[in-house]
């Protein structure tokens, strides 16, 4: 049977099932999808002449090779960048001879150096990496796969490539054998695998002939990602972590769960950028050596990344110390002298717990290094924290087999506009709201200029397109202030960020999506005796508190549950019963304590210890329970009374209506006594909710339970 007879019948066996529209929409899609990459590949061959390449060749060929795709790319830019099929095809075929005769696989290597020695001379295409040798006084190569060290290095490849001197870079050498002297290997020629030059002019003038989606495409083809695949949100995402290659000193946080490419692109889209695995590094590797007078990573790369947070770790007391200091100003103090650099920080790592448990229960923070997670100095100096956990886990149809922009070609590109900046790219249109301070103006100003050059390299937008730009912006920091105000308190309270329109005066407020879904505290009436109150448990960590009541006929019996034997919120508790066997015709005489047995069970919704000031949210849930009414919807209770009967003073208002707020209360009972202290809560913060005071616990009950008295 042939392949079209094939194709009919199985044709005529889908509409035979009734199952015609399905594949119907799937071809349409389909269609129209190769109907885009059409024409995004004439505009490719219009206004990119020789800078592009088919992506999927590059996986392809990685399968056989484990070089970065810069590298890759870099071959396949000078023998396959074209749209024809035989020129790919003869192109790629090039590619593999020359990574077949020419890269070195480590278990390959003596089989090389054999053939070093027996012709005289060979070309490979390894990681170079070079040190000085102050004994001899001569620069010396070591090779990452061939596994060979102590080779000569001209100097002028040092003064030309000094990368060469941390990290390495991947290069084509060729290498000589010397029978005679006693370094045998030498170095005849060196060639680094990057893009000499780029004419910027080139990328403005073809900026302009692309839509602003299909540029978004673009990029995300060149990183090899298949736009079709994902949405609009999803990609705004994924372009932004190329942010730190375009923006100097850009500190950027992205935390998610496994498999979402997070390190992925610092590890293989540039030359200009280094990954750092394992977690532990050094002042000295990092930032300046003192012995050899030398600048560390910071200064050689335009990126340095830190693969898996939860093990940054460094040998030096005074590193994270440094680190926060060159994160707030681009410089650091090192003996006498003030060093500058431009290398952006990055930080990835894992999330293992779905975003709301690990909002309810710590801090997006959490998997950072307690050196760093509770230091909210150095927290506050990160520009954006992208949210991970939005972008999907990669499976095979995200890679694309569209075309793309050379990886090497566009990470040059890339460098090159970190030499411009569009800070102020918004300025004509909008001014920012009063809750910005200068460090979120700074991360604002940052993300705006690193967004404008990846999507709008020729400068060239409008009012719209800058607002979506600045709305999202003001969300990535604002994910960072969220958090230190989870951390740090109220110093951190003033999270409400805005823009202003300078022709309307509108102002437009951002929100981070997260932070929607945490309301813990119920809008509506929830069981009779089910309370929440806000209180320091017993690691002194203002926590929201749950209590959920059973009365049942029996003699004055009490059961506390939850409270994992913590003898003051039992004293507590106690005193709350006590004040009800002794006071509770003052409410209602149908409360008989004698005749009822109780159970209330407490809950840290903050996964922490339990909390103590019990006392008064105890007894509401005894009364709520005892009468059969619920306590009013969206309401959390804050205050404590004594054994006698005397309510306490309570402190740390702001901080407990913070939390009450970010837990979703809508209104708050409060004692008459900490009035005093609403001069120290924000005005925004105290018009959030509905504030019921009280002078005495009858009436904290009452009004608890919305009886008008």
């Amino acid at each position: 049977m042939t392949s079209d007879n094939k194709q009919e019948e199985e044709k005529l066996r889908a509409k035979s099932d009734g199952d015609v529209a399905v594949p119907a929409e799937a071809i349409a899609q389909e269609q129209a999808a190769e109907n885009v990459q059409t024409d995004l590949l004439d505009k490719l061959e219009a206004f990119f002449p020789g800078r592009f390449v088919r992506k999927d060749l590059t996986q392809k060929i990685k399968e056989g090779a484990n070089v970065p795709t810069y590298v890759l790319e870099f071959l396949l830019g000078q023998y396959a960048n074209s749209s024809d099929p035989v020129i790919i095809e003869r192109g790629v075929e090039n590619v593999k001879k020359t990574l077949a005769n020419n890269y070195v696989r480590p278990d390959e290597a003596e089989k090389v150096k054999s053939r070093i020695r027996e012709e005289g001379a060979y070309t490979v295409i390894d990681k170079i990496t070079v040190t000085l040798n102050s004994d001899k006084d001569r620069y010396e190569a070591a090779f990452g796969n061939l596994g060979i060290t102590g080779v000569p290095v001209d100097e002028r490849y040092v003064q030309d490539y000094e990368r060469l001197l941390v990290g390495g870079i991947w290069s084509i050498v060729r290498v000589q054998y010397d029978h005679t002297s006693d370094d045998h290997f030498l170095i005849d020629q060196l060639t680094p695998v990057q893009v000499p030059s780029v004419n910027m002019q080139e990328v403005y003038d073809a900026r302009e002939k692309f839509t602003t989606d299909e540029w978004i495409d673009l990029l995300l083809r060149t990183i090899g990602m298949e736009p079709t695949q994902f949405d609009d949100r999803v990609k705004w995402l994924m372009v932004s972590r190329l942010i730190p290659f375009v923006e100097n000193n850009y500190n950027f946080v992205e935390l998610g769960p496994r498999g979402t490419g997070k390190s992925h692109v610092y590890k293989e889209l540039s030359p200009n950028s280094i990954l750092v695995s394992g977690g532990q590094t050094t002042v000295a590797n990092l930032f300046f050596n003192m012995a050899r007078h030398e600048v560390g990573l910071v200064g050689m790369w335009d990126v340095v990344a830190f693969d898996e947070v939860a093990g940054i770790k460094f040998k030096d007391n005074d590193g994270v110390q440094i680190m926060k200091d060159y994160m707030a100003s681009g410089s650091f103090a090192r003996g006498r002298d003030e060093i500058q650099a431009s290398a952006g920080m990055v930080f990835v790592g894992n999330i293992n717990q779905p975003v709301d448990v690990v909002m309810r229960t710590s801090n997006l923070f959490d998997p950072f290094p307690a050196v760093m997670a509770n230091d909210t100095a150095f927290l506050d100096r990160i520009h954006n924290y992208l949210p991970g956990w939005e972008i999907p886990k990669y499976r095979p149809n995200f890679f694309t087999n569209g075309y793309g922009l050379i990886t090497d070609y566009f990470a040059e590109v890339m460098r090159a506009l970190r030499k411009i900046s569009y800070g102020d790219a918004f300025d004509k249109y909008f001014t920012l709201g009063n809750q910005l301070n200068q460090r979120d103006t700074i991360a604002v100003r940052k993300t705006v200029s690193g967004m404008v050059k990846l999507l709008y390299p020729d400068g060239k937008f409008t009012k719209e397109d800058v607002a979506q730009i600045l709305t999202f912006a003001m969300e990535m920091r604002r994910r960072v202030k969220e958090q230190l105000k989870k951390i740090g308190g109220m110093e951190f309270y003033d999270v409400n960020f805005s823009y202003i329109d300078k022709e309307t005066y509108d102002e437009h407020f951002v929100p981070v999506p997260e932070q929607g879904s945490t309301g813990l505290i119920p809008e509506n009436e929830g069981k009779p005796g089910q309370v929440y109150t806000v209180a320091y448990d017993a690691d002194e960590r203002l926590s929201l508190i749950k209590l959920e009541s059973q009365m049942t006929a029996g003699n004055g019996k009490t059961s506390w549950t939850g409270i994992q034997s913590n003898r003051l919120a039992k004293e507590e508790m106690d005193t709350a019963f006590n004040y009800l066997k002794a006071n509770f015709s003052q409410v209602s005489q149908n409360i008989a304590p004698a005749q009822h047995d109780y159970i209330v069970n407490a809950t840290n919704l903050n996964n922490g210890a339990m909390a103590t000031e019990l006392s008064l949210a105890t007894y509401v849930a005894l009364v709520s329970i005892s009468v059969g009414k619920p306590v009013i919807g969206g309401l959390a209770i804050l205050g404590d009374f004594s054994i006698g009967g005397t309510i306490k003073k309570m402190d740390s208002l702001a901080d407990r209506l913070q939390v009450a707020l970010d837990s979703g209360a809508k209104a708050v009972l409060i004692p008459s006594s900490a009035t005093s202290e609403l001069g120290t809560v924000p005005g925004d913060l105290i018009a959030a909710f509905s504030l019921k005071f009280y002078n005495t616990i009858e009436d904290a009950v009452m009004k608890a339970l919305g009886v008008q008295q």
